[in-house]
């Protein structure tokens, strides 16, 4: 998936990273149904919190957007977060006889952790080109891995979760952030943005961002 003219660029500078998140294990056994249960359900609560943190990261994007127009697609992005991919958690934690209260309370994985705090202070202590590329790699990695699982198959025990990041909303989403990361990084770096000294940072926020992915599935096979 394009998704853009920036993310393309940036999902080659992270070299072999993207794969390892993308065509993970456990996506792969999302994919083929073979992924236990308990595996699920353990990613989905730990997935639950860091929808949490990843909505307020969104949120901090609104504040350091330099136009009206940036601030509406954040503020899209974290109505999409809050009201359509965390009830998706919600709804099949609650059929397996977990609450939203339990997944609240739980306690969160060094990964989750590592993962989302990155994010956070990539907004915090950078600007908003920083926090997008952050913020990048999930959502549109999301996407990526939901349109392939729908196009090879998309039944199965994950069906919902499938159709959820492949379907049409997701993917509209990805393209409007595509769209988003376009039009804020050429505003502010010009037409050739790969030419700018600003460049390899944010390459490489991206690259750890990724990478923390990895790590964020990895648990994912270790309840």
């Amino acid at each position: 998936m394009s998704y853009g003219q920036i993310f393309p660029q940036w999902r080659a500078a992270a070299g072999p990273h993207w794969p390892a998140y993308t065509q993970h294990r456990f996506v792969q056994a999302l994919g083929n149904g073979s992924l236990p249960r308990a595996a699920f359900l353990h990613y989905l609560v730990q997935d639950y919190l860091f929808l949490i943190q990843f909505s307020r990261a969104w949120a901090l994007a609104v504040t350091k957007a330099d136009t009206v127009q940036e601030m509406r697609h954040c503020a899209a992005t974290v109505h999409a977060l809050i009201h359509d991919e965390l009830p998706l958690h919600i709804g099949i934690c609650a059929a397996a006889g977990l609450s939203e209260d339990t997944l609240f309370r739980a306690e969160e994985r060094a990964e989750n952790l590592a993962y989302t705090r990155y994010v956070l202070d990539a907004g915090h202590a950078g600007d908003f080109l920083d926090l997008l590329a952050a913020l990048a790699p999930c959502v549109l990695g999301y996407g990526e891995i939901g349109a392939h699982l729908l196009a090879h198959g998309g039944d199965g025990p994950y069906a919902d979760w499938i159709a959820t990041y492949g379907g049409a909303d997701y993917q509209a989403l990805c393209h409007a952030v595509g769209g988003l990361i376009d039009s804020a990084t050429m505003a502010r770096l010009g037409d050739s943005p790969a030419t700018t000294p600003r460049w390899p940072g944010l390459c490489k926020r991206f690259t750890t961002a990724t990478r923390l992915e990895v790590g964020f599935w990895d648990m994912g096979l270790t309840p």
